[in-house]
């Protein structure tokens, strides 16, 4: 029989398990599917976009990421997710 350390964030769970603290979800199969759709659009392949700016805002974009420590791509990339998501 293989032996596993358990995290203490595991051992917590198992307590809770084995104790009966977890109930089953009501609609399993539903919640799956749900589930499995919020997974696969959470992990969709990136796109690339070309977008114009004028200067002025490319380099606050630019002086803003240096001060997240963040490269600026990845930067505006975020700030469109948050506020497409709002």
């Amino acid at each position: 029989m293989k032996y596993y350390e358990l995290t203490k964030e595991e051992e917590r769970i198992l307590k809770e398990v084995e104790s009966g603290e977890w109930k089953p979800v009501k609609n399993l199969q539903k919640v799956k599917r749900e589930m499995t759709a919020v997974a696969r659009n959470t992990l969709n392949k990136t796109r690339n976009i070309n977008i114009r700016l004028s200067e002025r805002t490319l380099s606050k974009l630019k002086a803003k990421a240096i001060e997240e420590g963040i490269p600026y791509q990845t930067l505006a990339s975020s700030l469109l997710h948050k506020y497409v998501n709002r």
